[in-house]
């Protein structure tokens, strides 16, 4: 494996720490029992969230979080199209005990978030891997249904389309000496107070 593909397989870690980092912003977890899991492209305005969780994170508007599908959509657009914040207005760390839920805001993912200089680095690799070539404008990004377990879903990279190419072999594309049996990408959505964010990037390369 050569240098351009550990570099590719490290990133996992990086975002995961971009995850975490959005320790500032925190609210208890209400997870709903309905499951409304649709396909969804490029982030579109959520018609269907109420008002009190539309006006808790504005910023994050323009992306679809009443699917697991739209929130992993809105997550990718936004990392192709090396948008940091919105990115990271989509992203969490799931409640873990009695420690409730952390959200990304306006205060922990914006210019002047004490994190943001971390967050722009992870967003810049993930998208040279993530942007198909040739690159656009204007990225549509497609996401297949998956099973919904309890409030978690997973995606991997085969069912994640950018311009009609899998998330798969555009990563492929991007590394040498990779070969897809080897490479195991999987992304994670999680509910939380209704709305769904992306929580995990299992990244592996073996």
């Amino acid at each position: 494996m050569d240098q351009r593909a550990r570099r590719v397989s490290s990133i996992a870690g990086a975002t995961l720490a971009a995850v975490v980092a959005l320790g500032g912003c925190s609210g208890d977890t209400d997870p709903s029992p309905e499951k409304k899991p649709t396909a969804s492209g490029s982030p579109a305005a959520d018609k269907k969230k109420p008002d009190s969780d539309a006006s808790a994170s504005s910023p994050a508007s323009a992306a679809d979080r009443s699917t697991a599908e739209g929130a992993v959509a809105a997550w990718v657009t936004a990392v192709v199209k090396q948008q940091p914040e919105e990115a990271c207005l989509v992203m969490a760390e799931p409640a873990k005990g009695s420690t409730p839920a952390k959200v990304g805001s306006a205060e922990t993912c914006g210019d002047g978030a004490p994190d943001r200089k971390q967050i722009d680095a992870t967003v810049k690799q993930l998208g040279e891997s993530f942007t198909p070539k040739p690159p656009s404008a204007d990225p549509k990004v497609e996401v297949a249904k998956a099973p919904v377990g309890g409030d978690t879903a997973e995606f991997p990279a085969d069912k994640i389309t950018v311009d009609g190419q899998t998330l798969e072999k555009i990563v492929l594309s991007h590394s040498t000496g990779v070969t897809a049996d080897q490479l195991d990408i999987k992304v994670q959505s999680s509910r939380i107070e209704d709305s769904w964010y992306v929580t995990n990037l299992d990244f592996d390369i073996g």
